[in-house]
């Protein structure tokens, strides 16, 4: 009898141990699929967040563990103040100094991650340009102009006293060659630097933050947080400034341009979101990551006539194709690709048991997919020749961007071939929802007035009116520690709701593309009645997904053409805008979050920043810098406290633009008019 209740003991316990799904997620498809995980006795994100609690004193960002003498941790105690702060690691350094090199750690990280991708992008574009690959070709040749101009590559030439064009992809090889140098070369400053406002950069000139070339700012900062190099919290958060510009402004953002000549400008686009785009009856083949260099390919392979044929002769009545993460948004806003998940999903795409192969590149990929694949028949493939996995069930197929295509192929066809080995039942959730995506700074320009008469002044005019309050990028990712989608849900509905025009990216793109938010005849439904009436009329959702997380550059630029239209200000820092990542998780989203601030873009994050062990350093953050760059930084886990705040500031901007007074809209006469003419 006692063995006996020992066991029931036992059982009791581990039953307590279980996570209730509604806990997890708001998402319906997300907690059915987390209901089958825990059936199945597999472990996921979500478990492991619940059984590996959080260091304390980590989440303070005050250990520091960059030398041998360490980890030196200087917990925040009751009693120490910024005034009687003597806290010291065995070197000296201090709370302070420890936090700050942790912080500029993660900028470095995070933009040496959108960086790299960066240079990838621009060493497929410069062979691209020779010609020396046949799989990618220019696109778009409107933008490459574009960015020719910014690179000051002429778009003519002088033949025999005649000035004729030059041929395109003479104009695209020298602006790939000058693109690939600003990862390192040795004099000058980024070329993109002046495509912000003028004060702004003059801003940055003052301050000395003006990065010099990309990789540079990231070493730097490795070498400045090494033991014994600089330690002043303000001095190293001067580089970290540097790096972040040097990604918003420089890698992210010519990552974006360089892939919008290669792929296609992106421009509107339904499709639908979330776990139920899979199907029962097809390959589902899910692609994960970050580089559309791969993707691009997939989706040409999958699309094909001869794989549509082999995967029917294999007994699937198609292929379906599905992204994760931001290689998810990255062909959904050029191929209206359905959107399977966020980055908290992807290992319940396997336990549909329907996922025949998941095909992944870099970045925001859990190992333990292939865990989880063993318990299926899901084939994981790794492609990037920096990215493997240590487990045995995972193949690596090198993607060769010369032999994309047949490459490609061999992916599709691996996933095909898959098909039927399916050993499970399969649970594919009934959830997806209608998404238009596929927006970016000049698909906004046209919404607001055709090829003609397209302008940012129309979206300024209904600022100034009232109609719009003002405009928020909402990004990031989802992290396990918070309630999946719950706090980017609660966010931006709670700002189209007092009118604020949302532009979002990354995972809070997806999660809103899951919730409904992204089609126009929503906007009736969540935003408020000025913000609804502009939606009606222009035909757009009160949210719009600008791409994946590496386009943020994308809302810096729609800025910038805000500050260009007039009316509002000669800099961001004077816009009523602000920005949000309800749900951060990766480095990128602190070098993100700071490229914003440096912007001079007010920036809160959810759940928490790693700051709060080191209060003097903190006040830098959320205060001081506001006086340097016009952004700085604030922290709010509460959603909807954590909107009002956005809102509060995007309030304060209007009233100090004298725009905050209620107008009454009167149709006026001809005598009217004559009068204000006079």
């Amino acid at each position: 009898m006692a063995e006996e209740n020992k066991e029931k003991k036992a059982a009791a316990k581990e039953e307590k141990k279980k996570l209730d799904p509604k806990d997890v997620s708001i998402d319906p498809a997300t907690q059915q699929l987390q209901q089958r995980a825990q059936e199945l006795n597999i472990d996921t994100a979500f478990d492991r967040a619940e059984s590996l609690k959080p260091c304390n004193i980590g989440l303070q960002g005050i250990c520091c563990k960059n030398c041998a003498m360490g980890p030196c941790r200087l917990p925040l105690t009751k009693g120490i103040t910024k005034d009687n702060d003597n806290r010291k690691g065995v070197c000296g350094a201090t709370a302070n100094t420890i936090c700050a090199r942790n912080f500029i750690r993660m900028i470095a990280g995070g933009a040496a991650a959108h960086s790299d991708h960066g240079r990838s992008v621009a060493e497929i574009f410069l062979a691209a340009a020779r010609k020396e690959i046949q799989d990618y070709e220019i696109k778009d040749v409107h933008k490459l102009l574009d960015v020719a101009y910014w690179f000051n590559v002429p778009m003519t030439v002088e033949e025999n006293g005649e000035i004729k064009d030059r041929d395109i992809y003479e104009i695209a090889e020298e602006v790939g060659i000058k693109a690939l140098n600003e990862w390192g070369k040795a004099e000058g400053e980024l070329y993109y630097l002046r495509r912000a406002p003028k004060p702004l950069y003059d801003k940055w000139k003052k301050m000395g933050v003006t990065p010099r070339n990309i990789d540079r700012e990231i070493v730097e900062i490795m070498h400045r947080t090494h033991i014994g190099v600089d330690q002043d919290y303000r001095h190293l958060m001067e580089q970290g400034t540097r790096a972040a510009i040097a990604d918003g402004w420089g890698g992210s953002m010519l990552a974006t341009d360089l892939q919008d000549i290669l792929f296609g400008m992106p421009s509107p686009v339904q499709s639908e979101a979330n776990l139920g785009v899979m199907k029962e009856d097809h390959v589902n083949l899910i692609v994960h990551g970050h580089e559309p260099v791969l993707s691009e390919m997939v989706v040409a392979a999958a699309q094909s006539d001869e794989m549509i044929e082999y995967a029917k002769s294999k007994g699937a009545k198609g292929i379906q194709l599905g992204g994760i993460c931001c290689t998810a948004n990255e062909i959904l806003q050029r191929h209206g690709i359905p959107t399977a998940g966020t980055f908290l999903q992807q290992e319940l795409a396997i336990i549909t048991g329907a996922c025949d192969a998941m095909v992944v590149d870099i970045q925001c990929i859990f190992q333990n997919i292939a865990e989880v694949a063993k318990c299926f028949h899901t084939k994981v493939v790794t492609t990037h020749p920096i990215a493997k996995m240590e487990q045995e069930n995972v193949i690596h197929m090198e993607f060769d961007d010369h032999h994309g295509w047949e490459d490609a192929k061999k992916l599709v066809k691996l996933a095909i071939d898959n098909y039927e080995n399916r050993k499970s039942e399969v649970m594919i959730p009934r959830q997806k929802a209608s998404q238009v995506a596929g927006f970016g700074v000049e698909s906004i320009q046209y919404q607001l007035g055709g090829t003609f008469r397209g302008d940012y002044f129309t979206l300024n005019d209904n600022i100034i009116n009232g109609r719009i309050r003002g405009v928020a990028g909402v990004v990031g990712c989802n992290n396990a520690r918070t309630k999946h989608n719950d706090a980017h849900i609660k966010v931006v509905k709670e700002l189209v709701k007092h009118n604020v025009l949302v532009l979002t990216t990354g995972c809070n793109a997806i999660a809103c593309g899951m919730e409904g938010l992204l089609t126009p005849e929503n906007a009736a439904v969540f935003a408020g009645e000025g913000l609804a009436e502009v939606c009606e009329t222009v035909g757009i959702p009160p949210v719009l997904h600008l791409g994946s997380c590496v386009d943020n550059s994308r809302i810096l630029l729609a800025a910038t053409e805000v500050v260009n239209a007039g009316g509002l200000g000669a800099d961001i820092s004077e816009l009523p805008v602000a920005g949000s990542a309800p749900e951060w998780m990766s480095e990128k989203a602190i070098s993100i979050g700071h490229y914003f601030v440096a912007s001079g873009v007010y920036t809160v994050f959810g759940y928490h920043l790693p700051v709060t062990g080191a209060p003097v350093f903190q006040d830098h953050l959320y205060n001081e810098l506001e006086n340097l760059y016009g952004g700085m930084w604030d922290c709010e886990a509460d959603p909807i406290q954590h909107a009002h705040k956005m809102i509060d500031h995007i309030n304060k901007k209007r009233h100090e633009l004298g725009i905050d007074k209620q107008r009454e809209r009167v149709l006026m006469s001809m005598e009217d008019r004559r009068a204000l003419e006079e």
